[in-house]
């Protein structure tokens, strides 16, 4: 009988910090090691963190990567756990991204990434060489085959590694948070296990990189697809699979299974690992952000809290004559529930002496919305007052409704260094806060209960920017417009399918010109957590400056 402890070290990645993560997978090891563990593996280009972009073409950024492998080539000579180990490797002129195997002093072999990614967020064929197909390497008696990230979205590595005698098939992985994408992850493993007729081991990476979030969710399939371990999402882990063979048959796989987290839940602990990291891996003390008394504030501050703890997390209410007194007793009272600071700092006379500057070239033009968008500036100018006072950066409030159809104002209410509800549509918002109101996230550090006062959710959005404003004001209902515009940025979809569904043709068109008209504004716009399929940001690249308008004559494809 042949018996191997794999610990699947499930961790969070700094990107460029070589010396940071090689001291946390060390502790990790050190971990496995203690429960028993005859080999560890981490997630994809664990050294260096994923993606490390153009890192990898400074000579300096390398040597420190290779001095890291050497630290962990002399650990390894203590007799405890050998090491799979993600990282890029430079041979020759050419870069790859790696695997390595490490074990009592030797690095036993290497194994590079066959199937690079060069869609969506992905950049892998700007830097890295495609590796040669090759088998197994041999680990304390048992052959291990390899694959890295997209090599097993393919079937060509996994079956060279069965046909060269692998007992089993072990991914290391740095696969982006996505709505659904769970699923997706699963069935890829389900289909190479079949395909190859060996367990299969998925290691992923887990924590926030600007735009991305690696979600973790680790798991190990036994034959027929039987799931024989699952880690923890958006948590850390270091958790052992127990790998056994009898008789010359397949190995059996045993471990820990945590059932995945589903639907708002899952939504809510990305953002909130999203902000937390990009806060703390920068170096922030804290963030400050304006409470309007509106929903989309009022989601921020609550990930916020949640993220980092109330101490760390201070608002500035900025009222004009334009605000209402519900919108300020709201803000307070979210501040109250959250046990944040708030200050209220009115901005009317930073409006009456803008005013007064530019009468002289304003004398003959009428109020429009250049005076809102002063009023949205001033805001703006205050909260990057405070964040250079204080040193906390400034989160954006703006959802991703918002930001396709240039409903934001530039230098406004888009001015901050990161941006939580990019990606996160309006009627999403509000599902969000519903749910926080009757949930308690996992890993929260805010309060239980009703976070979020019911009239924040239920009241009509407004920008309150001039008298009686209300969104729908400038704006289709929100239930319209997301699904208007969901089509036209997840999709790609043209107006003319989009009004076959039965949408009013004007309607769509209005909101795709709002829609192409916007993207110098999302251009300059702040980074922010990407969970649909095709966020704002490195996920979606178009020109500025383009002739293309969009017309309502039938696709292609209709």
């Amino acid at each position: 009988m042949t018996k191997l402890a794999i610990a699947l070290a499930q961790l969070n990645a700094h990107v460029g910090h070589v010396s940071d993560n090689a001291k946390s997978f060390i502790q990790a090891r050190e971990r496995a090691a203690s429960l028993g563990a005859d080999v560890i593996v981490s997630p994809e280009m664990f050294l260096s963190g994923y993606p490390c972009d153009d890192l990898v073409l400074r000579a300096d950024f390398m040597a420190a990567i290779d001095d890291a492998i050497a630290e962990l080539v002399e650990i390894s000579r203590d007799g405890g756990p050998a090491i799979i180990i993600g990282a890029p490797h430079k041979a020759g002129d050419k870069l790859y991204n790696a695997a390595f195997v490490i074990d009592k002093g030797e690095i036993l072999g290497r194994r590079d990434k066959v199937a690079l990614p060069n869609y969506g967020v992905f950049d892998d064929k700007r830097h890295f060489a495609q590796g040669d197909l090759k088998g197994p390497v041999m680990v304390r008696g048992v052959k291990i085959g390899l694959a890295i990230c997209e090599d097993i979205w393919w079937p060509d590595v996994c079956e060279t590694q069965a046909e060269s005698g692998a007992d089993m098939i072990v991914s290391l992985n740095a696969s982006p948070f996505e709505q659904s994408k769970t699923d997706s992850r699963m069935a890829h493993g389900v289909a190479r296990m079949t395909e190859t007729q060996l367990p299969f081991i998925y290691v992923n990476m887990v924590g926030g990189q600007d735009e991305l979030i690696f979600d973790g969710g680790s798991f190990a399939l036994n034959l027929k697809g039987q799931l024989a371990a699952q880690l923890p999402m958006m948590s850390e882990a270091v958790s052992l699979v127990h790998c056994q063979q009898s008789l010359g048959g397949p190995f059996t796989l045993t471990g820990q299974i945590s059932p995945p987290e589903e639907g708002l839940s899952q939504i809510y602990r990305a953002l909130m690992l999203s902000v937390r990291d990009y806060v703390t891996k920068n170096g922030f003390p804290g963030v400050a952000l304006g409470l309007s008394g509106g929903i989309d504030s009022a989601l921020v501050a609550i990930l916020a809290v949640d993220a980092l703890g109330p101490e760390q997390v201070r608002c500035l209410m900025l009222p004009s004559g334009y605000t209402a007194d519900i919108s300020k007793f709201d803000a307070d009272d979210m501040a109250a529930r959250l046990g944040i600071r708030i200050d209220t700092v009115p901005i009317g006379k930073g409006m009456s002496a803008v005013d007064e500057m530019m009468a002289p070239l304003f004398a003959d033009k009428p109020v429009d919305v250049t005076e809102e968008n002063i009023q949205s500036r001033l805001r703006g100018l205050l909260l990057m007052a405070l964040s250079n006072k204080f040193g906390d950066m400034i989160l954006t409030t703006g959802n991703k409704s918002e930001y396709a159809a240039g409903y934001a104002t530039l230098y406004g209410d888009m001015c901050g260094g990161f941006a939580p509800l990019k990606d996160v549509w309006k009627t999403l918002v509000f599902d969000l806060a519903r749910w926080r109101n009757a949930h308690m996230p996992r890993g929260a550090l805010g309060p239980e209960g009703e976070v979020t006062p019911p009239r924040i959710i239920t009241r009509p959005p407004s920008a309150e920017l001039r008298p009686d404003q209300q969104d729908t004001d400038s704006l289709p209902p929100y239930e319209v417009l997301d699904a208007i515009l969901q089509a036209l940025t997840e999709e790609m979809a043209a107006p003319s399918d989009i009004i076959a569904r039965g949408y009013d043709a004007d309607e769509v068109m209005r909101v795709s010109r709002l829609l192409f008209r916007a993207e110098y504004k999302r251009f300059q716009s702040a980074p922010g957590p990407k969970i649909t399929t095709r966020a704002f940001g490195r996920d979606r690249r178009l020109p500025l400056t383009s002739g293309f308008v969009p017309v309502t004559h039938p696709s292609s494809e209709t």
